[in-house]
């Protein structure tokens, strides 16, 4: 058996660098294909519960806006009896290649972790001893945020869109009948997107670890990312201001969080250029 060796990265070439990465993507492919498999296996669990879910008026967030208008005295003002509109597919092979490219999104997603560990255990060894330990919550923290991400996507920006969109008519002679790649395209980046705004936290600490970033720059510019925030908001939800601001809100908090995590970063930074007395 051959045994493995552990090379210096100081000492390894530009192409050893490019093997080691090539070896660390094929194992993360691999994982992803995996759970692929899994999901391609699952199919009822995965298409009738989890993607045509937020389709069905008993969905958890039309019962829970439901309960919140009675609570508030509003009747069933925001109660969800029957979403008119309906999926199909017109293509031949329409179903089986959403099966297939659907089962690949969700190997993705319950990948993520490894994906995340593999592409760690490439950069590490670039990294100090020190700088290696202070990152060791790493994959764990970024795999929180991005399935706390994916869940808002799923369970608030998607209902919202398919509810919106779905019920939209311009005239009551054009029936809303959607075809399932446009459906699943919807759930889809409403989902991945919303993981990926989530590791908003993760990229500011190391933008302020190398520099690029400050506390001052991101309170300086914070106008401005209120607006491109909105902007977003905008973009990945319907175009009503409840939905908008139901969207901006976590990812305002999120920008907040950034700058308290920034702020520990340079006073850690500051604290080590001190020299011992």
């Amino acid at each position: 058996m051959k045994e493995e060796t552990t090379k210096n990265p100081q000492s390894m070439s530009f192409l050893d660098h490019l093997e080691e990465l090539r070896w660390h993507l094929i194992r993360a492919t691999v994982a992803v294909l995996i759970a692929a498999v899994a999901a391609f296996i699952a199919k009822e669990f995965i298409f009738d519960v989890l993607i045509f879910g937020p389709k069905k008026a008993d969905f958890p967030t039309y019962n829970g806006l439901c309960n919140l208008s009675k609570l508030l005295g509003l009747d069933e003002s925001l109660c969800f009896k029957e979403l008119p509109f309906s999926v199909q597919s017109r293509k031949v092979a329409g179903q089986f290649s959403v099966h297939i490219w659907t089962s690949i999104t969700a190997g993705f997603v319950a990948a993520f972790p490894y994906v995340l560990y593999e592409f760690w255990k490439f950069i590490a060894p670039a990294l100090y001893e020190k700088e290696r330990k202070n990152s060791k919550g790493f994959i764990i923290i970024c795999s929180c945020l991005f399935f706390l991400g994916v869940l808002f996507g799923y369970y608030v920006i998607t209902p919202l869109s398919i509810n919106f969109l779905g019920g939209y008519q311009v005239s009551e002679e054009v029936l809303n009948e959607f075809d399932i790649d446009n459906y699943i395209t919807l759930v889809r980046v409403s989902v991945i997107s919303c993981g990926l705004i989530f590791e908003l936290p993760v990229i500011m600490f190391f933008l302020t670890k190398v520099g690029l970033v400050t506390p001052q720059f991101l309170k300086k510019y914070r106008k401005f990312a209120l607006v491109i925030v909105l902007i977003l908001s905008a973009v990945i939800t319907p175009p009503d201001i409840v939905s908008q601001i139901i969207v901006a809100i976590p990812i305002l908090v999120l920008y907040e969080v950034s700058i308290f995590i920034s702020k520990i970063v340079i006073k850690k930074q500051n604290k080590n250029l001190i020299p011992k007395s």
